[in-house]
């Protein structure tokens, strides 16, 4: 390959590669997707069932909804976070530093850009039904359901793939393992808990709220509960707009943080 057409290939996203990608991925999900899938939509399922019977004994309704309504709607944004953003973080170190996986498929005729455009496409396509889980759990106990439901899943694969994004751009940024805790501690748990879920922003003070309206969590149960309750306007647009603004650039910023870890 000359150096031109090497040139000419770097960034070029090629179906075939990015396919490669997520059929090894599929494979590999395949030996674990009992424990994924049990760890990816337990954990929600039970914030789900605490405050949904715990503070629900308390607030029967909350911004006119049905308490546990509101709160398992709102968990679909948490299972996005877990599914989403975890499995990319833990994910992608552990294949770049330990098994060396993206070494032995960057020998293929794949590049940085189609490897971590894949994995988040199968990331955020997982994320995509794992987000179903809260809703089928709060219909259990009485949501009702509803064609704006069918709408979920697209919403929470998109906001999978952004999230599967960061996750790769932490990991890329890590030098050890134990450095996510920073970024747990630090601003994954805040944003899990300044998002609408548990209770509305408006409760809060201002400059709180300010700091939601920046919240890709936020935006994400915005579209969830209003296309659950088939309440979607004007106003949706820009939270749908902020979810594709943040995948697109927590999709750019991956793929350079990880060219610097893996090539240069």
């Amino acid at each position: 390959m000359t150096a031109l057409s090497a040139r000419r290939r770097l960034g070029r996203l090629e179906r075939a590669a990015m396919q490669g990608v997520i059929v090894r991925e599929v494979v590999n999900w395949s030996s674990f997707w009992r424990s994924s899938t049990f760890s990816s939509t337990m954990d929600p399922t039970v914030y789900l069932l605490a405050f949904g019977f715990g503070f629900g004994s308390l607030v029967s309704h909350v911004a006119g909804y049905r308490y546990i309504d509101f709160v398992g709607t709102g968990m679909v944004a948490t299972t996005v976070l877990f599914s989403g953003c975890f499995t990319a973080m833990y994910g992608t170190f552990i294949k770049r530093t330990f098994q060396h996986t993206y070494d032995a498929i960057l020998a293929a005729p794949v590049d940085v850009e189609e490897l971590a455009t894949g994995e988040a496409l199968w990331v955020g396509l997982r994320t995509g039904v794992y987000g179903c889980v809260p809703l089928l759990v709060a219909m259990v106990f009485g949501l009702h359901p509803s064609l704006g439901m069918l709408l979920v899943p697209p919403i929470a694969a998109l906001a999978g793939f952004g999230w599967a994004c960061f996750g790769m751009l932490i990991a890329a940024r890590s030098s050890k393992i134990e450095s996510f805790s920073y970024w747990q501690s630090g601003l994954l748990t805040p944003m899990f808990l300044v998002a609408g879920t548990f209770f509305p922003l408006t409760r809060l003070p201002q400059w709180a709220q300010v700091v939601g309206n920046f919240n890709p969590l936020f935006h994400c149960v915005q579209l969830v509960r209003h296309a659950v309750f088939e309440q979607l306007g004007l106003a949706d647009l820009g939270h749908l707009a902020f979810l594709a603004g943040f995948a697109v650039v927590g999709w750019r910023l991956s793929i350079r943080l990880l060219e610097r870890r893996l090539i240069l």
